[in-house]
């Protein structure tokens, strides 16, 4: 639904509508000065001035409300609010105690579109101008009563409904940008997970199509393997990437293990790589950061580095900050040939980093070495459980 608040410009003919309707309810308690053009007595020539003044009084005050933004202090709103004000002065002095009313027009338009800090000092004032007028009309001592208060505290309920609106619309927009951000951290996951799982099923794949090849001619059965082979990890990537999609997939370290030794092996890389390990008091977040990063390793070590040999070690230590569990993977290869982290190590970091581990990756004498390291528990789990403390 389109809607326009207080002090704000219409931004469509609805909301025009909307606020010419809102507007025109208001104006209602013009009755007092129509009815004392219509049966006050006075002569022809006041009564057309008078109707031009009340005209010029609503026009203007039809200007401000509908052309000044939020609480935006321009020269069109000081001016307007200065006409408004003289031209109330000067029906009520000229024509008597029922235009007294104009003044609780101005002292609301104060209050809707000066910003507060301009507003709790216009409001005051105009009150006061309102008085005094009162007190110097013929009769207006007796209009004073009901005027005064509903200009005073108008003005300043006014001001409160219009930093209501203010507060709900920055909410809406701040509502918005959490959305958005929302919708940027669940992109940037489905791109590592894709990266990640593509990227090790795409080379182990690429790798026994060329050993199929080779086998085709002489080793038919073992070139047959190989093909099975390739429909089962196709299969298995299937499968993976519909997981990623849907936000379900969790990589486990046992399962990681066995995908690299297939990886190694198929690209005649000797593997050293630890057993099963004992995962019973690792945290899932943990667990699962670790395998992503030994996916990755081993995916670069297929893929880039051109090794004979690869290491895989995991292993327990003792830290200043707690319990960690360290994931080492090292080549004897040359390399990959770019400079700088790729978008496989940029996202291994993030990942990591989210679980409040950490990750080193670079050149060793021999080759090239990733360390990948992460607390044995959650971080809510070890703030909950600090070291010397009780359970």
């Amino acid at each position: 639904m389109s809607s326009v608040g207080i002090g704000q410009r219409p931004q469509n003919r609805r909301q025009m509508m909307v606020k010419a309707v809102w507007t025109g309810i208001w104006l209602v308690y013009l009755s007092a000065p129509v009815s004392d053009l219509v049966h006050g007595g006075h002569s022809t020539g006041v009564v057309v001035l008078g109707w031009c003044g009340l005209v010029a009084f609503v026009g203007w005050y039809g200007a401000l409300v509908f052309r000044t933004g939020r609480g935006e202090t321009t020269p069109f709103v000081l001016v307007s609010l200065w006409v408004l004000a003289a031209e109330a002065a000067l029906l009520s002095f000229t024509l008597g105690r029922e235009w007294l009313v104009l003044f609780v027009y101005v002292s609301i338009a104060s209050g809707a579109v000066l910003p507060l800090r301009m507003a709790r000092w216009a409001i005051p004032a105009v009150s006061a101008v309102l008085t005094a007028i009162a007190l110097i009309v013929p009769g207006g001592k007796a209009y004073l009563a009901g005027l005064l208060i509903p200009a005073f505290l108008g003005g300043f309920a006014m001001t409160g409904v219009r930093e209501l609106i203010r507060t709900t619309i920055a909410l809406r927009e701040a509502r918005a940008t959490v959305a958005q951000l929302a919708a940027n951290e669940e992109r940037l996951r489905l791109a590592r997970d894709l990266h990640d799982l593509l990227g090790h099923s795409l080379s182990l794949i690429t790798l026994k199509s060329e050993l199929a090849g080779r086998m085709l001619p002489d080793h038919p059965e073992k070139a047959a393997q190989q093909v099975a082979d390739i429909e089962q990890v196709s299969r298995q990537a299937l499968v993976d990437v519909r997981e990623a999609v849907t936000g379900y997939r969790r990589a486990r370290l046992s399962g990681e293990l066995a995908g690299a030794q297939v990886a190694l092996t198929a690209a005649g890389v000797t593997a050293e790589l630890p057993a099963e390990p004992d995962l019973t008091d690792v945290a899932e977040e943990s667990e699962s950061a670790l395998a992503w990063a030994l996916r990755e390793a081993i995916t670069n070590v297929v893929r880039h580095s051109g090794a004979r040999r690869c290491t895989v070690e995991l292993v327990r230590r003792q830290t200043l900050d707690g319990p960690v569990l360290e994931l080492s993977a090292e080549d004897d290869g040359s390399g990959g040939s770019g400079h700088g982290p790729g978008n496989g190590l940029t996202g291994l970091t993030e990942r990591l980093e989210k679980v409040g581990g950490a990750l080193e990756a670079g050149r060793v004498r021999h080759g090239f070495r990733l360390v990948a390291r992460v607390p044995t528990q959650a971080p809510f789990e070890a703030a909950d459980h600090p070291v010397g403390s009780g359970p």
